[in-house]
């Protein structure tokens, strides 16, 4: 015969296992605890014993490594006249409207009777002038060629007016695209920078080199020592110091206002491989011993690309794979957030370098391994690179058994 339990008991039981119920109901709807996310602390500088770079005593300058970002300044880098060193402008807009592939020869540009009167007139002011005459043709390239290569001023207004209309139109152009390519303390009064009104500064100049050499036309055009034209014939390259000392271009300025200016790229080592400098020295003028401004100028950039040999340094600051901060939930172990590539900066020895790990606001488990779940930004000058961060492996989600067992 079954016995019953005691109600008492009964009732117990029955609490306790609403109870237990209840205990499952609450432990399996309240909230799981956020997943952490912390960033390490790294700090870096770049390696090696300082070795200044060799500014030049006098005017302003700047220097950078084509393809990494860095940039390093001396002077005030305030608005200074360009000179020729304007044409960088000239040829980056008349090729940006009118683009040709390497060596093309482009469209041809007729020699108009207004095109003699300019040659007359910059002839008799002693500018910087190419012979043409009326009913001659010239190509885009052979014009180009001109411009940046004997630097004929005459050539500049040539372009501008082909390319625009009439100079001033062109002048509005090179204004405009000094504004969009963020170049500071810019502006143009005319296209072959005889007028004072046309300034800038080293490191805005050199800025925009870093642009026009980009273009496989420009940078062939000024890598080149000569070129014969229809009418003016054999024309030899101003930029004296083209095939020394690395030197590979790029374009030289002289007026009694501006002093001697040059813009340069030059072939250097830096870590043991070879890169392009591309520099600028603004604002150079002869002395006693050395009368020449432009001479100067060539005198002052020598001195700092081969400082730059010294000075310069180049250090892999985070590597990919590299763990840069850490997934945490209290029901299981962290998680790892690594770099997605590998970050070379160049800088000088001892520069310090800033790396600043941003991480996404709320992160739910679970969280699948290489999800991007972060970004690293590494920064030292001018230089700045952005690193996708991603989970190594696996954060799961919190198992039934932890949430029922942790309160």
């Amino acid at each position: 015969m079954a016995t019953s339990l005691p109600v008492g008991r009964l009732l117990a039981v029955v609490m306790i296992i609403v109870l237990a119920v209840a205990y499952v109901v609450i432990q399996l709807v309240r909230p799981v605890p956020a997943v952490a996310a912390t960033a390490h602390t790294i700090s870096a500088t770049m390696p090696g014993s300082a070795s200044p770079l060799a500014w030049p005593v006098h005017g302003e300058a700047a220097i950078s490594v084509e393809g990494t970002g860095f940039l390093a300044t001396h002077g005030a880098q305030t608005p200074t006249p360009l000179a020729s060193v304007a044409k960088l402008m000239t040829a980056y807009v008349v090729l940006h409207d009118h683009p040709i592939t390497g060596t093309s020869p482009g469209p041809n540009i007729p020699i108009t009777p207004a095109d003699i009167t300019t040659y007359q007139q910059d002839l008799a002011t002693g500018d910087s002038v190419v012979s043409v005459q009326v009913g001659e043709q010239l190509s885009e390239l052979q014009a180009l060629e001109a411009l940046l290569i004997p630097s004929g001023d005459n050539i500049a207004s040539l372009l501008a007016s082909w390319d625009a209309g009439s100079e001033a139109a062109f002048v509005t152009k090179m204004n405009t695209a000094a504004k969009q390519l963020g170049l500071a303390n810019t502006h143009y009064t005319d296209a072959s920078g005889v007028a004072p009104g046309t300034v800038s500064t080293a490191a805005s100049q050199v800025r925009l080199a870093l642009v026009d050499m980009k273009m496989p036309t420009f940078r062939h055009i000024v890598s080149m020592a000569q070129v014969t034209l229809p009418v003016a014939g054999l024309q030899y390259n101003v930029n004296a110091l083209l095939g020394k000392d690395g030197i590979v271009g790029i374009k030289t300025g002289f007026t009694t206002t501006a002093g001697g200016c040059f813009v340069f790229a030059a072939r250097t080592t830096i870590g043991g491989k070879t890169k392009t400098l591309v520099g600028a020295v603004l604002r150079q003028f002869g002395t006693i011993a050395q009368p020449s401004a432009l001479t100067s100028a060539f005198d002052a950039a020598t001195t700092l690309i081969t400082s730059a040999d010294h000075a310069l340094a180049e250090a892999t600051v985070i590597r990919k794979g590299q763990t840069l901060g850490q997934l945490s939930a209290p029901w299981t172990t962290a998680v790892g957030m690594q770099a997605t590539r590998t970050v070379t900066l160049v800088g000088l020895p001892g520069q310090h370098v800033t790396t600043t790990v941003v991480l996404a606001n709320k992160i739910a488990a679970p969280v699948p391994g290489a999800t991007r779940i972060g970004t690293a930004v590494v920064e030292t000058g001018d230089q700045r690179v952005t690193v996708p961060l991603v989970t190594s492996r696996l954060l799961p989600a919190a198992s039934l058994s932890w949430r029922l067992t942790h309160l």
